[in-house]
């Protein structure tokens, strides 16, 4: 029952950890208490796309005479939308299974919790006990939806994603508190398909760690696709005493009441590290979070932390190169810390958000003297012939070195052209290098190169 490395939990960190391990030699094993490939496959990352893919079906079926089409008795049905949410969901557990199987993973099902003397006691649901030991323990329980004192769930009326995905039915009404990408993309989907939705965000703009012009942006789409916005506002209470729910919202003139079927609270997230042992162990946590060095070890030599528990952004690839970063560290290969400036960031509503680096604000609250460029995609080709001209590229330079400081997109499949700005970041690009790559025509990528010719007064089509 001995292993070199035990991983607690199967998700994007998880079981990616466990399969790079695997592959450099090391005996592994992962503790799963529920589904293989944790929240992100089961719940997150890979289901709500699958709603998010059945809104635009429908939304292009609903303007399809804007193609030269026609179409008759367009209709969604809910149910059936949640079922192949689902039945992707669980196609892509079942994918990890195999990887696991490939790769010599044992899996041990139950709830994991580290002990001293590098050990894991793994209970199942029936309530049986087995003691692991291993040479090496890495944490990966991810998190769960954070709960707000006066934003309780109850699971019916008052919901978290989870619950959002797998409704019964469609609610004719919804009241979504928070603009991050887990309310946003829920705020998309469920408008789309025909619920009244108000959404009901803290700061002063939605998705409020973009740039200011990504948000501005993100906000009028979302205005212009019916969707209510509130900014500057916060949820006070919520009473469900009624046949729904009825928020009271403070805002700047004022306190009012909103009334919805459902209310989805998506204020943030909470680390998932409640009796797992850490007291017992001795590993320091501070707020909310396991600290770790620059491979993540925790102060207990043999023990280590990645993804959502660790102080880095709270994302499914960042959990995973953390993962292969530890490991690779653990078999003596020389590996660099994790740029954490360097990472992408995506939101899949519609319009989608990409961004990586600095905001213009960022790059001159550090003292840049800037050049920055910007590219509507009304000016492209591609995108005019594919009817999605809302949106921009919006790219930051060092005027001194040509430094690529922030990439900000904000338009349909900018979450699969961000890679360009991350690729060309690590690689130390300069604006002159990006603007003398030949991008093909016509692509939505294009918009790449000339916001960073509008940077520097090179621009063709604007």
């Amino acid at each position: 029952m001995k292993y070199d490395i035990i991983i607690i939990g199967s998700g994007p960190g998880g079981y990616v950890t466990g399969i790079r391990a695997s592959q450099l030699g090391f005996k592994v094993a992962i503790v799963e208490k529920e589904s293989l490939g944790g929240i992100c496959l089961n719940w997150g990352c890979i289901p709500t796309k699958a709603l998010l893919k059945s809104a635009q079906v429908y939304d292009y079926l609903k303007h399809v005479d804007e193609y030269g089409l026609k179409a008759e008795a367009i209709d969604k049905d809910f149910d059936a939308v949640i079922k192949r949410s689902r039945g992707i969901a669980d196609g892509m557990s079942k994918g990890v299974a195999f990887l696991m199987k490939k790769n010599k993973i044992d899996i041990l099902d139950g709830f994991g919790k580290i002990k001293v003397g590098k050990k894991v006691e793994v209970t199942t649901e029936a309530g049986k006990v087995t003691e692991y030991t291993a040479d090496n323990i890495i944490i990966a329980t991810g998190s769960r939806s954070r709960e707000l004192p006066n934003i309780p769930q109850d699971g019916v009326k008052v919901i978290e994603y989870r619950k959002a995905m797998t409704l019964p039915s469609q609610p004719k009404s919804l009241i979504v508190v928070g603009s991050g990408a887990i309310g946003a993309e829920f705020a998309h989907f469920y408008n789309t398909m025909g619920t009244a939705v108000t959404i009901v965000e803290f700061q002063p703009n939605l998705v409020p760690i973009e740039d200011i012009d990504i948000s501005k942006q993100f906000e009028r789409s979302f205005k212009k696709a019916g969707i209510t916005v509130m900014t500057n506002a916060s949820v006070e209470s919520v009473d469900t005493s009624g046949e729904g729910v009825v928020a009271t919202v403070k805002t700047k003139k004022g306190e009012i009441k909103l009334e919805a079927d459902i209310l989805l609270s998506a204020v943030g997230i909470k680390s998932n590290i409640e009796n797992i042992g850490l007291e017992d162990v001795g590993i320091i946590v501070d707020r909310d979070k396991i600290l770790v060095n620059d491979y993540y070890q925790t102060n207990i030599p043999g023990y280590y932390a990645i993804g959502d528990v660790t102080p880095g952004q709270a994302l499914a690839h960042v959990a995973s190169a953390e993962g292969i970063t530890c490991v690779e560290k653990l078999a003596g290969l020389h590996t660099e810390p994790i740029d954490y400036g360097n990472v992408p960031g995506c939101t899949y509503a519609t319009p989608e958000i990409a961004s990586v680096g600095m905001t213009e604000a960022k790059a001159r609250e550090a003292g840049y003297e800037l050049k920055v460029g910007k590219f509507p995609f009304s000016a492209s080709g591609k995108a005019t012939a594919a009817g999605t001209k809302d949106g921009f590229v919006k790219v930051i330079f060092d005027a001194k070195y040509g430094e690529w400081l922030g990439c900000h997109m904000i338009g349909a499949g900018v979450t699969d052209m961000i890679a360009e700005a991350v690729l060309g970041r690590k690689l130390e690009t300069t604006g002159h290098e990006v603007l003398k790559t030949i991008h093909p025509h016509p692509t939505m990528s294009e918009a790449v190169m000339e916001a960073v010719a509008d940077a520097y007064g090179e621009v063709i089509h604007l």
